[in-house]
């Protein structure tokens, strides 16, 4: 009896499951990853995080499944960028206009923080609700930066550090104690192309005008009785209370990646063409792509993107390719080899279409500029079209502490790069000589691949990081939107149906990781692996500099805005 009574109730759940309604939920406590994991330890790191990918394709799908009754999302713990927020949002809107519920909650919208990101996410929801011991942190956008130079000076470190140009702030830390006017221009403008965003945002999805929006952003931050005073949220509500209101009883609760991954997969037929999909996350490196073991980001390896464009490419299945960048910048040299793989796959006849992230700067804008068409969220830094280097002077602080340093050298220029003295006059000439060489190349593939003068290239570059809203209005990006965009773009490109499917690349098995490569050309020979060196054979003198690990076409700073 008791046999039969658990086969009845496993049918009767089972049954239950087919055809129950579904509430969908997302949990964004742990946030959300952007790409598969590139080697073991992002796997690891990653395991509780559901994929952008997932949540958009759920929700996607969720808007014509009649058993979709809702979703319900927790916001709040792990941040998520702006950009990022923004393709949830767009997703969340579309789904809401489908006529779906839609509910955000949260623990609090900022405790004692600033909560203004997580809270514009919020507000693209029917119902808003907080607990009543929360708050909602708005209290709009600002970008703070620190100065050493008069720590360092203190010790006796000095910097030799050149930059192209004006608004490549990168070495300002260190060699300023002050924001300069450019600094200054560049970053006031930033904040105020966010906040626009923001408010426009969050206007429309309470019904506020924008006008009053400024006036809440001045005021807050709120406590819960005066949010709901001020029109913000809807209720101060417990989870129970929320769940209890908004969930019917006969409904199914269900994640939505979960969801995402009950529908069968359009997988390609022998000899059905598709869209390849590239992603490049994190600082740019010469070499493979991973991760190294004392921490810190992924990054992009040179050979690993180049290998999975390469593959693209020669594929004769493949018709194009969405590339997603994610990037900060790194090195000059491995970003100039992705550039070069994306050149060689249109010359093939395979559109390359670029998707950025949170982040496309410096390197990672370097790497997308050829693209034929560049996708970016409002929210989306890029640019910083510029270049620096130089570097750090110890030996007044060696000789502080009682340290002395020989050298023995030949050749005039052997310890050039020595941080024990600085450069002479003939070597800083020729450190100028290489910056001056890497910015032309730069700002000439610019003008090239974005198809406008140089003159006009150079006026936007000098080191500016923009929105991606203002630089689809300069001509730097194309397009506003996400990763469903570019697919959608790549289909039409391609003249695919709008449901071809999409295959990642390089695309390799467990038991190919484990296998040595054959040759250079072996889709292995590039897989990922635990190591981070972005400066190459002057990795140990880009440390000693106190210079960003990832190389000289990189990003100021941690510019994600949250």
């Amino acid at each position: 009896m008791d046999a039969t009574k658990t086969i009845i109730e496993a049918v009767g759940k089972m049954r239950q499951r087919r055809t129950s309604p579904l509430m969908l939920e997302l949990d964004l406590t742990e946030g959300l990853t952007d790409a598969p994991p590139a080697d073991p330890v992002s796997a690891l790191l990653s395991m509780r995080r559901a994929r952008l990918s997932d949540v958009i394709g759920g929700l996607r799908r969720a808007r014509r499944d009649p058993r979709v009754k809702g979703l319900i999302v927790k916001i709040g713990g792990h941040p998520l960028g702006l950009a990022m927020v923004q393709e949830i949002r767009n997703a969340v809107v579309h789904f809401r206009a489908a006529g779906k519920l839609t509910v955000a909650w949260a623990d609090t919208y900022g405790e004692v923080a600033n909560g203004t990101v997580p809270y514009y996410l919020a507000s693209a929801f029917e119902k808003v609700y907080l607990q009543p011991s929360g708050d909602v942190g708005l209290t709009g956008v600002a970008i703070e930066q620190r100065f050493l130079k008069g720590a360092l000076g203190k010790l006796d470190v000095d910097y030799q550090v050149g930059q192209r140009h004006q608004y490549k702030t990168a070495a300002n830390m260190f060699t300023q104690d002050h924001m300069t006017d450019a600094h200054k221009e560049m970053t006031g403008r930033l904040a105020e192309s966010l906040t626009e965003q923001l408010v426009a945002g969050i206007a429309e999805g309470r019904g506020l005008e924008p006008k009053r929006v400024r006036e809440l952003i001045d005021q807050g931050p709120f406590y819960g009785q005066e949010a709901v005073a001020a029109g913000l949220v809807d209720g101060l509500k417990y989870r129970d209370e929320v769940y209890a209101d908004h969930v019917p009883e006969d409904s199914l609760l269900l994640y939505v990646a979960r969801y995402a991954k009950t529908a069968l997969p359009k997988m390609p037929h022998p000899g059905e063409q598709v869209v390849a999909l590239v992603h490049g996350h994190g600082a740019i490196r010469l070499g493979r792509s991973g991760r190294s073991p004392l921490g810190g980001g992924s990054a992009m390896g040179s050979d690993t993107i180049s290998a999975a464009i390469r593959a693209a490419r020669r594929d004769d299945k493949v018709r194009a390719i969405v590339f997603r960048v994610d990037s900060p910048g790194g090195s000059y040299t491995a970003s100039d080899s992705i550039w070069r793989e994306v050149i060689l796959a249109k010359r093939a006849g395979k559109p390359v279409i670029v998707s950025m992230g949170d982040v496309a700067a410096s390197g990672g804008y370097f790497v997308s500029m050829a693209a034929d068409v560049i996708y970016a969220q409002p929210g989306t830094l890029t640019g910083s079209i510029g270049v620096f280097g130089g570097k750090a002077v110890l030996g007044g602080l060696l000789g502080r502490l009682g340290i002395s340093t020989e050298i023995v050298a030949e050749g005039a220029n052997a310890g050039m790069f020595s941080s024990t003295r600085p450069f002479s006059d003939s070597q800083w000439a020729r450190v100028n000589t290489w910056l001056d060489r890497v910015y032309d190349d730069f700002v000439d593939k610019v003008a090239q691949g974005r198809g406008m003068e140089r003159e006009k290239a150079e006026s936007l570059a000098r080191g500016r990081v923009w929105t991606g809203a203002d630089a689809r209005d300069n001509g730097l990006v194309d397009e506003l939107g996400g990763i469903e965009d570019a697919l959608a773009e790549a289909r039409k490109r391609a003249g695919l149906a709008a449901d071809a499917p999409v295959r990642s690349y390089p695309k390799i098995n467990p038991l190919e990781r484990l296998m040595p490569a054959e040759s250079s050309e072996d889709k292995t020979a590039a897989t990922a692996r635990v190591r981070l060196e972005a400066w190459g054979p002057l990795a140990t003198f880009a440390a000693e500099l106190g210079l960003p690990a990832a190389g000289p076409l990189v990003l100021p700073g941690q510019w994600v805005i949250r």
